[in-house]
């Protein structure tokens, strides 16, 4: 039975409290998730962006400009800026299209995997330990909330990156 303040229907009628408390807790929440790779960058001249750019192409190997562009949802401008840095620093790899001359491909290099690696394994491990903390329940209405959150446009593309369709 739903006592009407800590679950089910209650969760319809949130305070403005409430929704702040949560609208806050993302806030934190966000600066820990943030936090290992933050530390992981810091003294390589790298930002969040990088760090975007260094998953997704991770996520996604041929993956091209114009669709990380869409992804992140950057300048071109801004996503060069932080493309010629990785390409020159030898931790991602462009390379011309096949089929249409003026894409570029992305792929990390074997330097750029280790990088990836060391910042997903960072962030894995803070996920895991929150998820079993949190327990399964929690964990699937967590991803229910966050996916509410996305704009549909967005939402299709997490989903296409979930299931493999990057």
């Amino acid at each position: 039975m739903v006592d009407g303040t800590t679950g089910g229907e209650g969760l319809l009628f949130l305070t403005d409290e409430q929704l702040r408390k949560g609208i806050e807790a993302m806030f934190f929440a966000y600066r820990g998730f943030t936090a290992d790779p933050d530390r992981i960058l810091e003294g390589m001249d790298y930002g969040r962006a990088h760090h975007r750019a260094i998953h997704f192409i991770h996520r996604s190997p041929g993956t091209t400009v114009s669709n990380l562009l869409a992804i992140l949802g950057v300048t071109k401008q801004s996503l060069n800026r932080v493309l010629r840095s990785l390409i020159e620093d030898g931790l991602v790899e462009s390379r011309v299209g096949k089929a249409d001359k003026r894409e570029r491909h992305l792929y990390l290099t074997p330097k750029g995997a280790e990088l990836e690696r060391q910042l997903s394994d960072a962030q894995r491990a803070r996920m895991r330990a929150a998820y079993r903390a949190a327990g399964p329940a929690a964990v699937q209405g967590f991803r229910t909330v966050l996916e509410a959150m996305m704009d549909p446009e967005l939402r299709r593309q997490y989903q296409g990156l979930r299931d493999g369709n990057a």
